[in-house]
C-alpha cells in the first residue's frame, strides 16, 4: 500500500514538473515568437529619412520595426498621412503644418520637434545679399507657407521691410512695405527643383530649403551667401493623426530622435546646416 501511495506521489510530481516545464518553454516561445509593432512613417530624402535611417536600429531593440518611405514634394506625405498609409510624417515645419490644416482641413497634430533646417540664399554671380544690384531677380518656391520665412530672412539682411503689423510667418509678397532695390521676386518654381534652377545660374539668387540645397550637394554653411538664423520657429516636426501622439511607439520614436546619439549625428553628419532641438 506504502509503494503504491508513493508512486502516485510520484507520479502527481512528475506531471507538475513537465507541466511547469511545458508552459516554462511554451511562454519563452512566446517571448521569442512576439513581433515587433511597425511604424510606418514619410520623410523627404534628406535629412530627414537619413536621420530615420540612424534611428532604425535603436528602435528595433525597443521592439518597433520602422519602414521609411520617401518622398520627393511637400504635398503627398499628408495625403498619405491623412489615407491612413502611414503612421506619421517628418518632413514639415510647424508653419507648414499649421497651413495645410487650414487649406484642407486635416486633423493632425505636432507629435514633437526634432530640428531645424536654416534656409539660405545661393548665387552664382553674387557673395551677399548687399552686392544684389538695383532690380534683381530673387526666386523662391511656390510655396506661399514658406514664403513668410524668406521674406523674414530678407527682412533680417536689411534687403526689404515687411509691413508692421503682419505675422511675419505667414507674409506674402504683397506685405512688404519697403523695397529700396526693387528687388523682382519670382515665385513660381516647385521647391523641389531650386537646386536646379540655380545650377544653371537663372535669376540673380536663389532662396532654397535646406533638405533640397543638401540633397543636391550644396553645403548650406559654405555655399549660402545668407543663412537664417538657428532662432527660426520653422522646426520640423513629426506630425500624426490626432490622437496618435499618445501611442507609446510615436512618443518613442520621438524619444529616440531626441536622443544624444541621433542628435550628434545630426550635428556631425550636417556640418550645423541642420541643428537638433529638444521641444
Amino acid at each position: 500500500m506504502k509503494k503504491i501511495l508513493l508512486s502516485v506521489v510520484l507520479f502527481v510530481f512528475v506531471l507538475a514538473l513537465a507541466a511547469c516545464g511545458s508552459d516554462s518553454v511554451e511562454g519563452t516561445k512566446g517571448e521569442e515568437n512576439q513581433e515587433a509593432v511597425t511604424l510606418v512613417v514619410g520623410a523627404s530624402n534628406v535629412p530627414h529619412a537619413e536621420i530615420l535611417e540612424q534611428a532604425e536600429p535603436i528602435l528595433a531593440e525597443k521592439g518597433i520595426q520602422l519602414e521609411i518611405i520617401t518622398f520627393q514634394d511637400y504635398v503627398l506625405p499628408n495625403t498619405a498621412l491623412a489615407e491612413k498609409e502611414l503612421d506619421a510624417n517628418y518632413f514639415q515645419h510647424i508653419p507648414y503644418l499649421e497651413s495645410q490644416i487650414a487649406d484642407h482641413g486635416y486633423d493632425f497634430v505636432n507629435a514633437g520637434g526634432i530640428h531645424i533646417e536654416p534656409i539660405g540664399v545661393y548665387s552664382q554671380n553674387y557673395e551677399s545679399l548687399a552686392d544684389l544690384p538695383e532690380g534683381a531677380q530673387l526666386i523662391m518656391s511656390n510655396s506661399v507657407a514658406d514664403h513668410g520665412r524668406f521674406l523674414s530672412l530678407l527682412q533680417t539682411e536689411g534687403l526689404i521691410t515687411l509691413k508692421e503689423e503682419i505675422d511675419t510667418t505667414k507674409a506674402t509678397i504683397e506685405d512688404i512695405a519697403e523695397n529700396p532695390r526693387n528687388i523682382e521676386f519670382i515665385a513660381d518654381i516647385e521647391a523641389g527643383l531650386l537646386p536646379q534652377v540655380y545650377n544653371i545660374g537663372e535669376g540673380d539668387a536663389v532662396l532654397i530649403n535646406t533638405n533640397y540645397a543638401i540633397d543636391a550637394g550644396l553645403n548650406p554653411v559654405e555655399d549660402a551667401i545668407a543663412l537664417e538664423g538657428s532662432e527660426s520657429p520653422y522646426v520640423n516636426i513629426i506630425t500624426v493623426r490626432s490622437g496618435d501622439e499618445t501611442r507609446a511607439e510615436i512618443q518613442t520614436l520621438v524619444e529616440v530622435l531626441r536622443s544624444e546619439d541621433i542628435q550628434n549625428f545630426i550635428l556631425e553628419e550636417y556640418n550645423n546646416s541642420v541643428v537638433p532641438v529638444s521641444e
